[in-house]
């Protein structure tokens, strides 16, 4: 598959081939879905904690004597059915997500990436240079694309402050590292927006 590069001014300056191993699968929806559940799962923070009969504080004596009293048997104040008491089955800090292969992982972001580029949404822009962050000129950039308004992902090769900086400010822009592209991100996007050297990125990790 082949597609158009553009300049930052919107005009088309050649074209460049898309890898069949990343851009050209068949689309495998459940795989895709299992993975969306899996990354979802994994931005739960999990940090909610309750303590138990042995963590509540105090409940040491046994608060009256087993036999003669007329009342129920007590061995701690510090009971769940005491008030004040332990939380029985309480929620502990724990990680929602689950071990999803490697391979897998890696098919789900070939699928994302491919339904992408069979329905033209993958564009491809020489370099993004930016003398200074500003928010100005990625919007002039998007608009120039005929994007105004859509949700675009932004995938350069590494890390550019000026660039992060530059979109975190447009609502339906995001920003993200060729090597750490996810496919929840790809598949929430309306449009695919990569630098060259962000594409040949995404290639050599995920081909």
């Amino acid at each position: 598959m082949n597609v158009k590069v553009f300049n930052q001014n919107g005009e088309e300056v050649g074209s460049v081939d898309l890898n069949p191993n990343v851009f050209g699968v068949e689309p495998n929806e459940a795989v895709v879905h299992q993975y969306v559940v899996n990354f979802l799962a994994r931005q739960r923070q999990g940090t909610a904690s309750s303590k138990g009969r042995s963590d509540v504080r105090g409940g040491g004596r046994k608060p009256w004597r087993q036999k003669g009293t007329g009342r129920a048997r007590a061995g701690t104040i510090r009971s769940p059915l005491w008030r004040g008491g332990g939380i029985v089955f309480g929620p502990t800090p724990r990680s929602y997500g689950s071990n999803m292969p490697k391979k897998m992982r890696k098919l789900a972001i070939r699928s994302v990436l491919s339904d992408k580029a069979l329905a033209e949404r993958v564009l491809v822009v020489d370099q993004i240079l930016l003398e200074e962050p500003k928010t100005k000129a990625v919007a002039e950039l998007l608009s120039k694309l005929d994007l105004k308004g859509k949700k675009c992902l932004l995938v350069d090769e590494g890390k550019s402050d000026k660039l992060v900086k530059s979109c975190r400010n447009l609502e339906r822009v995001q920003y993200c590292r060729a090597a750490l592209t996810n496919g929840y991100d790809v598949l929430n996007a309306d449009y695919l927006v990569m630098t060259r050297s962000g594409l040949e990125k995404v290639q050599e990790v995920f081909g």
